[in-house]
């Protein structure tokens, strides 16, 4: 019995050095990077610039296309109020009706000077052209003719003032009709029959606002705007037709794009921004004075822009955006880049990309952890993952 047992104990040292054996190869092939078919295998796009319209979303207030205040021109007793509240008025309307009493016998006053000033200026007109010829005959002196003539200009003119007097009666007569300067909204009357308005006075009797269309008034910082002039100097980077979209209150789209009219000169010295105007067409009134909107639009088209798919790009703690890269010998190389705009499913990288760079899109393994310098088998992005059968020895061993 003692001489067999050394004989027992030979297969089972072998089977434990074969196990052994297995695990060290399994050790080296995982700290090499290589899976059991070699390296992992890595979907990638070849980069191509490509023009991206680069675009902006900002915050934006709805302001009317048209505002004027109703106001007197004249003083008195309002009468009549002439329009309903919260109803469209037409431009030359009248709106209010201010005692015309006073101001009818100014009118009347008036034409009453003006037929006097005019017998007035035909009676010395007369005496004048009878003076003409006895002076021309030394029949009466020269002086009195000149002196006629005189008053008969005199005469004249006092018929051309008091005509104007007239007119400015006739006008404040016509001011106590109150019209609509504009055609728009109007809102509530501020002042009621009975009240007692002036030509100078501080509120006005009512508001009408031009709704349609209508303006939105968007604020962007000024830093953004001389990033934005300084790209388009810099070549690559075209202005585009600010075509312009709008979010509202309840997170809805309007279904009507914008124009840009114009932008501010001036940089607001208290929020350091620039306003820029867009206007929409607003048949249904959807839009209203004050309201808040998010606007979307494209201020450049940028022509050396690369669009990536969301899921290639990382980013560090700060915020840094990074793209894996099939770099020489296939292997893993980590390249920082500038992408601040999304379009889509893409991101839109600026800086950091060269065109011909192998961007890494799919991970094989379900999402494997990728290093640089890693060893890659990069296939294009979409092809089928193959995976290597199990080598039948290693089956064996794990069988055991």
């Amino acid at each position: 019995m003692p001489a067999a047992f050394p004989v027992v104990r030979a297969p089972l040292i072998l089977s434990a050095a074969l196990l052994l054996a297995a695990c060290s190869g399994v050790g080296k092939d995982a700290a090499s990077g290589k899976g059991p078919g070699g390296p992992a295998q890595v979907g990638f796009i070849v980069a191509r610039a490509t023009s991206v319209p680069v675009t902006t979303e900002l915050s934006g207030r709805v302001t009317p296309y048209q505002m004027s205040e109703v106001r007197p021109q004249v003083a008195g007793i309002l009468r009549k109020r002439l329009f309903t509240e919260g109803s469209i008025v037409r431009q030359g309307q009248t709106l209010y009706q201010v005692d015309p009493s006073l101001y009818r016998a100014a009118v009347n006053e008036a034409q009453a000077n003006v037929q006097s000033a005019r017998a007035n200026a035909d009676a010395t007109r007369s005496r004048a052209d009878r003076f003409r010829p006895l002076a021309q005959i030394e029949a009466v002196a020269k002086q009195d003719y000149t002196d006629a003539a005189g008053a008969a200009r005199q005469a004249q003119a006092a018929v051309a003032q008091t005509s104007a007097q007239l007119e400015t009666a006739r006008i404040n007569l016509r001011f106590t009709s109150v019209p609509a300067p504009i055609t728009g909204r109007i809102g509530r009357s501020l002042m009621t029959e009975g009240a007692l308005v002036t030509a100078n006075q501080v509120d006005p009797l009512a508001v009408i606002q031009r709704l349609d269309p209508i303006f939105v008034d968007i604020q962007q910082s000024s830093g953004e705007l001389l990033a934005l002039r300084r790209a388009l100097s810099g070549g690559g980077v075209q202005r585009a037709s600010a075509v312009v979209r709008l979010r509202l209150e309840d997170g809805s789209d309007y279904d009507r794009t914008g124009t840009v009219e114009f932008s501010e000169v001036v940089v607001d010295p208290g929020t350091g921004t620039i306003t820029l105007r867009a206007r929409f067409d607003n048949p249904q009134g959807l839009l209203l004075p004050g309201m808040f909107v998010r606007a979307t639009f494209a201020q450049s088209i940028d022509s050396r822009a690369f669009l990536v798919p969301q899921q290639a790009l990382t980013r560090d703690a700060k915020g840094q955006a990074s793209l894996f890269l099939v770099g020489p010998d296939n292997k893993v190389v980590v390249r920082k880049v500038t992408a601040d705009h999304a379009q889509g499913a893409n991101w839109i990288v600026t800086r950091g990309l060269a065109p011909g760079d192998k961007v890494i899109v799919q991970r094989g393994g379900g999402g494997m952890a990728l290093k640089p310098g890693s060893p890659l088998k990069p296939v294009p992005a979409g092809s089928p993952e193959r995976i290597a059968p199990p080598r039948p020895g290693k089956d064996k061993a794990g069988g055991a």
